[in-house]
């Protein structure tokens, strides 16, 4: 008898092979029949007209501290993620030997993942040493399937304390970072994590501790992980942001070939107006891969709804020479922000080449205004700033300046993004084809009042097949499945196979979509966060047990906690 049999439905399996009608029968978590299923099941649900597939894997979320308060990972399990990859860019909250430890990587987390202080110092229990600890309070408790790197920066806060920001580490110290790693993969991490980006600062607004690492730092932990079976690597550098240089090229190479694994960077932004960036990104992975290396750039097949305001820390204070006067406190920030000299400066270092990946925020009078808080912006909300511009006779720039001034900078702004063009994403279509680029890229779990990157499954896939189809609805679930499965190693998932774990999907192709962004209040402490409902997304299963019934979270916790080896398999270089 077999718990549950799927019937009547388009199966794509993940593989990229034509979809075709088959029904799916699953047992014990796992598929055990597929074709033409007789044998009677407990429950069978008929799902005509309706594609199943296999659950979706996001290989770069944030969920580390979110598991917590919200064992569903919501919005992520709504649109069909079943597999999560959390601990990217070197920052985790584990291991961690004193309170000052975690205080630290508290306020780490809030200034470099915009994750709210009240959340995680009320919606985390901090009460774990070790890596393995840290697993072992989410083991039992989740609704998706958990792969957990170890991050950089808490290894060298664990060993080195208040040192470990200003100064390298000593051979000693060195080598307790690297015993630590392994006792941490030994306890189920799945693999090493690290951030050099110029963007990354902890709460005190110095480099966070990965960034004062030397080089041979950054080798021989890389090289840790050629040591354990289904291990994998994951960086961010300054040339993420805006094209390799030489030495950071080299320097991708050389740690995927001291670790042996696939190292995979984030995120890689394709915009028709910076060409030479995006070559210089692919031709940076073709390098590494000519010396026997190899290197994988995440890329989103979808433009990530995102919100932002004067007052408070966001992607615009990482234009050039733009963090000094952002920075300032609120009275002296608006002073600068009135004054024409200064107003020239900003919008001219905007359009500066040293902008990088976040020139596309510079089309100004593309940002659409949201809340206002003050009577002169009343009726402003849902304009574009260049429409309010154009009646003035001001500006793009300094209108925009003069709406966020009267509401003393809370102003909420929508941002359209200014590689929305058919160029771009003509370009994004080459680069999903490109054998060294993967989807993905959500920061799921991250910066939650400023950004919605969880909904791009669902999005991508209704723009398959109602949008711009740039993508065949086979090749899209193959690329959100199969793709970064085999990355990870992750054993008997990513496909809808005979003796595979059933994570599966089923949604409806004529409605398939995300929904509008909008803000919830649902975190501890009552801060916000930006979400979108899942359109035509309607059965989700983790392994066999469904989660999602008609679009809404059942509550069952059926996922498991990856441990490398146990549940991966060695992806060779």
């Amino acid at each position: 008898m077999l718990d549950l049999k799927l019937i009547g439905g388009t199966v794509i399996d993940g593989t990229g092979s034509p979809a075709r009608s088959a029904d799916v029968g699953v047992r014990d978590g796992r598929i055990v029949a597929f074709g033409e299923v007789t044998e009677d099941a407990t429950e069978t649900v008929d799902i005509t007209g309706k594609v199943l597939c296999p659950g979706f894997v996001d290989p770069h979320t944030h969920y580390d501290a979110q598991l917590f308060w919200d064992p569903l990972a919501t919005p992520s399990n709504l649109h069909g993620v079943t597999s999560v990859i959390m601990g990217n860019c070197g920052f985790t909250l584990a291991p961690l030997r004193t309170d000052e430890d975690g205080d630290y990587l508290r306020k780490m987390m809030q200034k470099v993942e915009g994750m709210p202080l009240e959340a995680l110092e009320n919606g985390v229990p901090w009460n774990w040493n070790t890596f393995g600890e840290y697993l072992a309070r989410l083991e039992g408790k989740v609704g998706v399937n958990v792969g957990a790197l170890v991050g950089h920066c808490a290894l060298r806060r664990m060993v080195m304390g208040a040192d470990s920001v200003g100064n390298e580490a000593s051979p000693e110290q060195l080598a307790e970072m690297k015993q630590l790693l392994t006792e941490s993969i030994e306890a189920g991490g799945l693999g090493f994590s690290t951030t050099q980006s110029y963007t990354h600062s902890d709460g005190t607004g110095e480099a966070v501790p990965s960034r004062w690492s030397s080089r041979e730092e950054l080798i021989e932990l890389c090289a840790v992980v050629a040591d354990h079976e289904g291990t994998t690597l994951e960086w961010v550098t300054d040339g993420c942001m805006s094209g390799f240089s030489e030495d950071e090229v080299g320097l991708m190479a050389d740690m995927s070939l001291a670790g042996q694994r696939p190292l995979n960077w984030n995120v890689l932004t394709v915009d028709a107006a910076r060409p030479d960036d995006y070559r210089s990104q692919l031709a940076a992975m073709e390098a590494a891969a000519e010396r026997g290396a190899r290197v994988v750039g995440l890329t989103m097949p979808v433009l990530v709804g995102m919100n932002m305001n004067f007052g408070t820390y966001c992607a615009l204070n990482m234009m050039p020479d733009w963090g000094d006067i952002l920075g300032l406190p609120l009275p002296e920030r608006m002073e600068k922000l009135r004054d024409p000299e200064v107003r020239r400066f900003l919008e001219s270092r905007a359009a500066s080449p040293e902008a990088g990946v976040f020139s596309r925020l510079t089309g100004w009078g593309n940002y659409r205004i949201g809340d206002t808080f003050s009577e002169a912006n009343e009726g402003l909300k849902g304009q574009l700033v260049g429409d309010i511009a154009r009646e003035r006779g001001t500006r793009d720039f300094y209108t925009l300046l003069d709406i966020v001034l009267e509401d003393d900078l809370r102003t909420v702004l929508w941002p359209g993004p200014t590689d929305d063009d058919p160029s771009s994403w003509q370009m994004r279509q080459a680069a999903w084809d490109h054998p060294n680029v993967m989807i993905g890229g959500s920061d799921a779990g991250a910066h939650l009042d400023r950004m919605a990157g969880a909904p791009y499954t669902t999005q991508w896939l209704g723009d398959c097949v109602r949008g711009k189809k740039l993508a065949s609805l086979e090749a899209a679930v193959q690329h959100l499945t199969d793709v970064p499965a085999r990355l990870f190693g992750l054993r008997e998932r990513g496909r809808i196979a005979e003796g595979w774990f059933a994570d599966l999907v089923v949604f409806d192709p004529d409605e398939i979509d995300a929904g509008d962004v909008h803000m919830v209040y649902d975190l501890p402490g009552g801060s916000g966060r930006l979400v979108a409902d899942a359109i035509g997304l309607e059965q989700v299963y983790v392994n066999g047990v469904r989660t999602v019934a008609d679009g809404v979270a059942t509550g069952d916790l059926p996922g498991v906690v990856f441990h490398s080896g146990r549940d991966t398999e060695t992806v060779s270089i």
